[in-house]
């Protein structure tokens, strides 16, 4: 998840006033003020309608199957020699603790009988995602799901942020450059709080404020345990012809996932959006 130097010094950018500022934490700045005022508003299918969004990433914001993912399964594939599947990984993926895909990468190399330390795993999972010898690698493949014009659009009615387990330097190479990251206010990275399903990131954005007026979409077993440990509402991103989708489905809504959505582009057709 950090980088390869060589092929990502012209890419870097520090991203200082992206992240979080422990200054500016739970304050509500003067554009949001108007929403604590009045009677909360319904959502169409949600109880009160939310103030404050906070999005995970990979998954719900980023196509991540040609990156996270194909890294994940060329690391396993390289340090065992065993061809392993998309529906291993997902199987990985559906277990608690394993939205840093390093962790997962160790756990499942020595459940193939090659022991490895969650240094080991990083640094090979790196060569893969970064790249090596000044040539990028699987990151080169991400894609943006939501238009810049439709993030602009939520900033108008509510408050953007984001929790995401990557690094800074990871949410920069993809964002920097990205119209829409102006409209996220606080950027909680893996740098800044603990890993998830610990709610630190959530609870760091929220400072204060009621978690009952925030909403948290992703995609991941550790968003949703993240969300209920914080005590805020989680929508689940997950879609029907996804590899095991009623599993994961049954899953999130044991977890207490308001009604899930196929893309998060979908969301306005749960909120009111002017």
């Amino acid at each position: 998840m950090s980088s390869n130097r060589g092929a990502l010094d012209a890419a870097r950018c520090s991203g200082e006033t992206f992240y979080i500022n422990s200054k500016e934490r739970g304050a509500v700045p003067k554009k949001f003020s108007a929403l604590r005022q009045g009677t909360p508003r319904k959502s169409k299918t949600l109880g009160t309608q939310p103030q404050i969004l906070i999005f995970d990433v990979d998954g719900v914001l980023v196509d991540v199957r040609g990156s996270y993912w194909r890294s994940a399964l060329e690391t396993v594939r390289y340090l065992t020699g065993k061809r392993v599947t998309y529906a291993e990984l997902h199987q990985w993926k559906s277990k608690p603790g394993f939205n840093d895909d390093w962790s997962m990468v160790a756990a499942w190399v020595t459940t193939l009988g090659k022991r490895i330390s969650y240094e080991e795993a990083r640094v090979a999972f790196e060569k893969f995602y970064w790249g090596s010898g000044g040539k990028l690698g699987n990151v080169r493949n991400e894609k943006i799901l939501v238009k810049p014009e439709r993030i602009e659009k939520w900033a108008r009615r509510f408050e953007l942020n984001l929790f995401t387990g990557r690094t800074r330097q990871e949410f920069s190479f993809t964002f920097e450059r990205w119209p829409a990251t102006k409209h996220f206010r606080t950027i909680v990275t893996m740098d800044d709080a603990k890993k998830k399903p610990e709610p630190e990131g959530l609870q760091k954005i929220l400072g204060e404020r009621d978690p009952a007026t925030a909403l948290y979409i992703g995609d991941n077993i550790d968003d949703a345990l993240a969300a209920r440990n914080a005590g805020v509402p989680f929508l689940a991103v997950v879609a029907p012809d996804e590899h095991r989708y009623r599993e994961r489905a049954a899953r999130f809504r044991e977890l207490g996932a308001v009604p899930l959505l196929a893309r998060a582009k979908d969301l306005e057709k749960l909120l009111f959006v002017s």
